[in-house]
């Protein structure tokens, strides 16, 4: 126990004899206690209480203004929750009726009148050693709180690296930036915002965007990289990285890779029911797959690969109007057009476009 603690420790008397404090003072200052707050009005224990924020109160029963028991129904609804604030009455009234309504109210323990110093101090030091360990324990809590938020954070900031890069290892063979998840996801998210979504779960959606096209790593350099149109056969194999990513992604217990998986399987789908691999149409296709559907088909338009130039933001916009409806949830694309409208695409495309 730390004595130095505890010969510090602040005490807040309330009794409406000044005999009585001025005894209770000198005991205290003897036994090495000089950290005192005292009044004789119990009115101002409110004032006392929240300016001093005393380890210990020392509190008289019978007193004109506010009594004992008044004071003690105060003193716990100002104290804090699971805090250990010891409460000891000082009373010549040992009637059981007493005793147990101050017990009721809240007091620890009674300090009887006339005072016997040793009985004062002992019970004093036992009650200030109860609230020092009290107050070591919530500080080991504060911190093992504090250790577990910054372990958590650190976990969720690792998580969302290795989703970053999981999403760059695939894109990079078609898009050596490596940007095009960022971008992605970065739009995704404005987009879930601007039709409404909680922000917890347009985060979500922005998480598991970048692992979109995970499935193309199961797709040869010669389909993928290929300038031109497929042949039918060549697309029916591009078309499997949508059931490549979500297969990859399948299992998972955390809720950003079961996104994830939901957005690498059907951001292909179209409204119309054209899309693929399902064919779904509608509203039974996932929103956060219509949602990264056009985020990622506005980011591939507007930026140059291997197998195409870079479509001017107005060519891209224009093919998406038509799109409503069609490849495109309309509300999305409302949605959409006013994140383009309020420039906050934050990428490097313009009102001018990007050149081929």
């Amino acid at each position: 126990m730390d004595e130095l603690w505890m010969k510090n420790a602040t005490f807040l008397i309330v009794d409406d004899q000044d005999y009585n404090i001025s005894l209770l003072q000198r005991i205290l200052n003897r036994a090495g206690y000089s950290n005192l707050v005292t009044t004789t009005d119990p009115t101002q224990l409110e004032t006392l209480y929240r300016a001093h924020q005393p380890d210990i109160v020392l509190l008289d029963l019978h007193m004109p203004g506010m009594d004992g028991f008044e004071a003690l129904r105060y003193l716990r609804e100002w104290k804090p929750e699971g805090d250990y604030l010891p409460v000891l009455v000082l009373t010549a009234d040992v009637t059981p009726e007493a005793r147990k309504r101050v017990l009721h109210e809240g007091a620890n323990d009674f300090i009887t009148k006339p005072f016997d110093r040793t009985e004062v101090v002992l019970r004093i030091q036992n009650f200030l050693a109860t609230r020092f360990y009290h107050l070591q324990l919530q500080e080991k809590n504060h911190d093992l709180e504090r250790r577990v938020r910054e372990r958590t954070k650190a976990l969720e900031l690792a998580q969302a690296e290795i989703l970053d890069v999981l999403g760059r290892t695939a894109e990079y063979r078609d898009d050596e930036t490596g940007q095009h998840t960022e971008r992605v996801a970065d739009l995704a998210v404005k987009i879930a915002l601007a039709l409404g979504l909680p922000a917890e779960e347009a985060a979500l959606i922005g998480r598991a965007a970048p692992l979109h096209d995970i499935g193309k790593i199961g797709i040869p350099d010669g389909i993928l990289l290929k300038p031109g149109r497929f042949t039918p056969e060549e697309f029916a194999k591009m078309k499997l990285h949508t059931d490549i990513g979500a297969s990859i992604l399948e299992g998972s217990r955390f809720p950003v890779l079961q996104v994830a998986r939901i957005i690498a399987l059907t951001h292909h789908e179209k409204w119309n029911g054209a899309g693929y691999p399902s064919g779904l149409s509608g509203e039974t296709i996932p929103l956060a797959g219509r949602i990264v559907a056009i985020a990622d088909f506005y980011d591939a338009l507007t930026h140059e690969r291997p197998y195409k130039r870079a479509w001017t933001q107005e060519e891209a916009i224009a093919e998406i109007r038509i799109q409503s409806g069609q490849h495109f949830d309309p509300k999305v694309i409302e949605a959409f057009f006013s994140v383009i409208e309020n420039g906050l695409t934050n990428d490097n495309t313009t009102k001018e476009g990007i050149g081929g």
